[in-house]
């Protein structure tokens, strides 16, 4: 069997899923090849098999194009064709996409082909885009537009970052481009997307849940003297875990925990960066970044409660790398995060409820309801192994 996967990058989360799933399909014994967007991959024994698919000028013109008019995915014609006559010479069984919005594919002429040729298709989706007019993320703003058509977005100016709105000729674009598919199959991180595909023009298609998973060889209980390293012996520390921090992923939220809580907490947070901190108190300790997950899983480790006050998730693996280092788990009600919580490790509060949200806090560290060994127990239904291996079946029509 030959699976032929597409992703943006192939970096960060969903560079990492696209290769990861290759290799396991590997070890199944079927050829995998790639492609992303405009970057070459680092791997030197996948490079024969790695397409990039868009070059530096390419990209830079269709993002001005993008800015200029509006349009997202109508440009990049001629280097969509050379991909296509590369996927027509692989003959793959499987066409496996990820995330394809980015500056790098002719949508048009790229489904025209997948329709034409009534190649197998799966497509994980890793955010709401493949649906909206315009944005990947809509549940902030509590919009719900895309459900009969997308207009007069107030996120244009965001992603794809456009000076004219033309969500409204994307929405019925789209719609001709990703409907009509004989042979495809969507896959979500969470159940909570599943439900949203379920009712956006893409509800045609059968819909299958997959979590998206970690490596629990990595993410264990790890000592270290990161209490003593900042003179925590004797605080509750809360630590929140995020790349882009910003009020999607709660910061205003932390700032406002670190004036109601008292002295015997400590908020600690991951992932900042020189700017992040012009914002913050002196009461919060800022790690602009980790060494390598290990050093991560110590400071997972070292918290008492992780806190995730995120307004927008898919699914939240940072809950996970938490509770796979035996650390309880509190966020908001918000996207697929709470789909990670069961009563035996964590809590959710509803979105913005800064005080139940402190409340909580209060309660578990002072009551300790989740012991390391539930909270890990827990992790391991997201071994991603395990995970992964769904995709392997996927393929096989298991």
């Amino acid at each position: 069997m030959k699976v032929f996967q597409i992703n943006a990058v192939p970096y960060g989360s969903t560079g990492r899923i696209m290769f990861e799933i290759g290799e396991l399909a590997g070890t199944n014994e079927m050829y995998v090849a790639y492609a992303c967007g405009y970057s070459y991959h680092p791997i030197e024994e996948l490079k024969h098999k790695y397409i990039k698919i868009n070059g530096l000028i390419g990209k830079t013109l269709h993002i001005w194009l993008t800015k200029f008019t509006g349009l997202h995915g109508v440009f990049s014609y001629f280097s969509t064709k050379k991909l296509l006559r590369k996927i027509k010479k692989i003959n793959p069984d499987i066409i496996h996409l990820h995330n394809i919005h980015g500056w790098f594919l002719h949508f048009q002429s790229f489904f025209k082909y997948i329709k034409q040729s009534r190649v197998r298709v799966v497509w994980t989706l890793h955010d709401c885009w493949a649906f909206t007019g315009q944005c990947p993320h809509f549940d902030m703003i509590q919009c719900d537009k895309w459900k009969t058509g997308c207009y007069a977005c107030t996120q244009y100016k965001d992603y794809p970052k456009t000076y004219i709105d033309k969500s409204k000729k994307m929405y019925h674009l789209k719609k001709q481009w990703f409907t009509g598919i004989d042979n495809l199959t969507i896959v979500t991180p969470s159940q909570w997307l599943a439900n949203l595909v379920k009712q956006s023009f893409l509800k045609e298609y059968p819909v299958k849940v997959i979590n998206n998973g970690i490596d629990l060889s990595v993410f264990k209980p790890t000592e270290s003297d990161f209490r003593k390293k900042y003179g925590l012996e004797n605080k509750y520390i809360l630590l929140g875990v995020a790349f882009g921090w910003g009020k999607r992923k709660g910061l205003d939220a932390f700032i406002e925990l670190s004036k109601r809580l008292d002295e015997n907490y400590q908020i600690v947070l991951v992932g900042t960066d020189d700017n992040i901190d012009k914002h913050l108190p002196q009461n919060i300790i800022s790690i602009h970044r980790t060494q390598n997950q290990t050093e991560l899983a110590e400071i997972y480790s070292a918290a008492d409660l992780f806190v995730n006050p995120t307004r927008e998730e898919v699914l939240g693996l940072v809950n996970i790398e938490a509770l796979a280092c035996g650390t309880p788990v509190l966020t908001f009600r918000t996207g697929g995060s709470p789909e990670i919580i069961n009563e035996t490790c964590g809590a959710v509060v509803d979105k913005d409820d800064i005080l139940a949200m402190k409340e909580e806090i209060e309660r578990i560290c002072a009551e300790n309801p989740y012991t390391s060994e539930a909270c890990m127990s827990r992790a391991k239904s997201f071994e991603k192994k395990d995970k992964f291996n769904e995709y392997i079946k996927l393929y096989k029509g298991e």
